[in-house]
């Protein structure tokens, strides 16, 4: 941190306290060559994840999207909302994480999938149905005999 009054790019923290509710922490700083003092504020870089569709176009990621299909997918199985929220944390996470900013929407479909078919495999099997976009009961079964496979 560059020192403001002098230019001198070394300093000493003295004090550091949050503010904004933890969302930034307020630091005082002494420079080591002027003995100035000056504050500063450091704040969590935000960059959002943009998914691009298959059309496409592009929009944010939206976490409530992505667990609305699978809530939609889990209709009527027993798989408690809290199991769900922590695998879209997790992918979410996973998407911060990774150097891309641009995220294509196929990505995100197979990691959700790959979380659906540890929690729940009929879960799975609804979600890829609509993802993959079946066309017949031969596509259906296709995926069904890849499961029963890896199974084994």
């Amino acid at each position: 941190m560059k020192c403001p009054y002098c230019g001198y790019s070394e300093s000493k923290v003295i004090d550091s306290r949050p503010t904004d509710e933890g969302e930034r922490i307020r630091r005082r700083r002494e420079c080591l060559k002027c003995s100035k003092r000056f504050t500063t504020y450091e704040i969590i870089e935000n960059v959002p994840v943009i998914v691009i569709k298959k059309d496409k176009s592009r929009e944010s990621f939206d976490p409530n999207k992505l667990l609305g299909g699978m809530l939609r997918a889990c209709e009527k199985r027993p798989v408690s909302l809290d199991t769900l929220e922590a695998a879209v944390d997790e992918i979410q996470n996973s998407l911060q994480n990774s150097l891309d900013r641009e995220i294509p929407s196929s990505l995100i479909g197979e990691l959700a999938m790959d979380k659906l078919k540890d929690i729940d495999q009929v879960a799975y099997v609804r979600f890829a149905s609509v993802y993959r976009q079946f066309k017949d009961i031969n596509t259906f079964m296709e995926e069904l005999r890849r499961m029963i496979e890896a199974k084994a």
